[in-house]
């Protein structure tokens, strides 16, 4: 394995404005929470702050009881130990409970994180800095982590769905056998069926699955492993929750940040709904409010607002944050400096940054995770042989592509100097038009403006007839292309971790994390 470039984000045409104009500080109102030493010293003061001894105790007492179930590691045990000192701080990332992880960037958001609590470490040595995993494990859209791929083959599980996806228990394991077949002689085989069969036994639900895989992947690491759906936890953001039901609070204050990413950006990731929380029985369902009564949508559920918040008081654990309340929450119960997470995450936590200003939490550093991809050197000669570069894959490939067809084009060539020819004509004459009546100015402009169409018409077909005549060229591209960007989208969202961890075990992970980096958001492209 061997490293052989580091793209950043602001060079690659796909990540989204809005989060190259957030690393860039471009955004008032959020330069003080991209990453910088200073932004973290900033941070550590607020949280100290905020985040009292005795929710402390709780986490603790959560940390504990969750993870009871778990060999835990020394440097678990010694991260647990500390998150009762008054020094000790967390770096979180979140994910959905996928089967088996789902696609590996599940691996590089919880290496980077704890890459990041390393680095944190090394510069401010008289604090203690730990990598928390928040299990995802309320989400109830099982058809969205029910499967994974891998090179050869895709998996997928089945099991009756529609409450919160953590607590579903397994019945379905036909997968692992099939996942058996694929990866028995591979070097590391017998460690990933193992591990997928320890995790995705009968009777397990999907959160000890999970819990169990990613305690099997980073527990030397020092990673903790959070479940939200906890009574514990939720207690402690009560208030939060009541303040949601009477006022709709999380929608009125930030509507001025929705309208300004809006009207900046043309969309927000997720739009606010009047109440940002759900109810969870059997199934998790929305919460709605008529002026009269709470239902409780596709149940016959409907409470008076004296029983919801009885409800709420005795019961906080059937309530359930939806994405936009879920940061919130995370960041109520946990002494948290930065969350690392994707495009998308990064984008709707942005509409926030009010919302926690009106309920007093400090609002964290944002960290746009690292992508890494990984290339055969077989995939990277190909790409030499013809002239490309890796930076090409992550630009506009049709314009490259078109490019590359009529490149050294004679009949281009003449078009070129044609169209450029009758421009310079066109600009004489309306020069000198413009010394007659109005109307011949108007003629020629309109007459300009056909005659460059037909120049736009014949490079068309000229590039359709090249793309005929140049079959080979155009379809090694193609494959080319789908080499780099499985399923015409990044790698790192098609394959699971199992694709590379086969070949090279614990030391993939390893060389992973090496390669992170911390400070910048970057693509980093690997030869293996």
């Amino acid at each position: 394995m061997k490293t052989i470039n580091k793209i950043s984000f602001n060079d690659i045409e796909s990540i989204p404005q809005l989060v190259k104009d957030f690393l860039n500080q471009k955004i008032e109102g959020f330069e003080k929470h991209t990453f910088s030493l200073d932004h973290f010293r900033n941070q550590i003061e607020l949280k100290k702050e905020s985040f009292l001894p005795e929710q402390r105790e709780i986490l603790y007492d959560v940390f504990e009881k969750q993870l009871s179930d778990l060999k835990l590691s020394s440097k678990q045990k010694e991260n647990l130990d500390n998150l009762r000192l008054p020094n000790t701080f967390t770096i979180t990332t979140g994910h959905q409970l996928n089967l088996f992880s789902g696609p590996v960037f599940f691996v590089y958001k919880i290496l980077q994180t704890i890459k990041t609590c390393t680095y944190l470490k090394e510069n401010f040595p008289d604090f203690n800095f730990v990598p928390v995993y928040w299990m995802a494990s309320e989400d109830h859209d099982f058809a969205e982590i029910n499967h994974f791929k891998t090179e050869s083959n895709y998996y997928e599980t089945h099991e009756k769905s529609g409450g919160a996806v953590g607590r579903i228990q397994i019945t379905d394991t036909f997968f692992i056998s099939e996942f058996e077949k694929e990866f028995k002689d591979s070097v590391f085989g017998t460690e990933l069926i193992l591990m997928l069969k320890e995790s995705y036994k009968q009777g397990n639900t999907l959160t000890q699955a999970i819990k169990t895989l990613v305690n099997r992947l980073f527990s030397e690491w020092g990673l903790m492993i959070l479940d939200g759906d906890s009574k514990e936890l939720k207690n402690q953001i009560k208030d939060v929750f009541k303040d949601e039901l009477l006022h709709c609070s999380l929608q009125k204050t930030s509507k001025s940040k929705v309208d300004f990413l809006t009207e900046k950006y043309g969309k927000v990731q997720v739009n606010p709904r009047d109440i940002n929380l759900f109810y969870l029985t059997e199934t998790r369902d929305r919460i709605e409010y008529n002026g009269q009564k709470y239902s409780i949508v596709d149940t016959d559920i409907q409470l008076t607002q004296e029983e919801i918040l009885t409800e709420l008081e005795n019961h906080p654990d059937r309530f359930s944050p939806n994405a936009l309340m879920r940061p919130v929450y995370q960041e109520k119960v946990l002494p948290n400096l930065a969350y690392i997470g994707g495009n998308a995450e990064i984008m709707y936590w942005l509409e926030l940054k009010d919302y926690f200003s009106a309920i007093n939490i400090p609002f964290p550093i944002l960290i746009p995770r690292n992508s890494m991809l990984f290339l055969k050197e077989k995939t990277l000669g190909k790409i030499e042989k013809l002239d490309l570069s890796i930076e090409d894959f992550f630009q506009n490939f049709t314009i490259i592509t078109n490019r590359k067809i009529l490149n050294d084009n004679i009949i281009l060539k003449l078009l070129d100097e044609k169209e450029e020819l009758l421009i310079r004509s066109f600009s004489e004459l309306k020069a000198t038009a413009s010394i007659t009546e109005k109307s011949f100015g108007n003629l020629v402009n309109a007459e300009e403006v056909r005659q460059l169409k037909s120049f736009k018409r014949m490079k068309k077909r000229l590039l359709h007839a090249e793309k005929i005549k140049q079959g080979e060229l155009l379809e090694r591209l193609e494959n080319l292309f789908l080499s780099v960007h499985p399923s015409k989208t990044w790698q790192e969202r098609v394959y699971n971790f199992s694709t590379f961890f086969s070949d090279e075990g614990y030391s993939w992970l390893e060389n992973c994390l090496e390669e992170m980096v911390v400070q910048e958001s970057k693509l980093i492209i690997v030869a293996i």
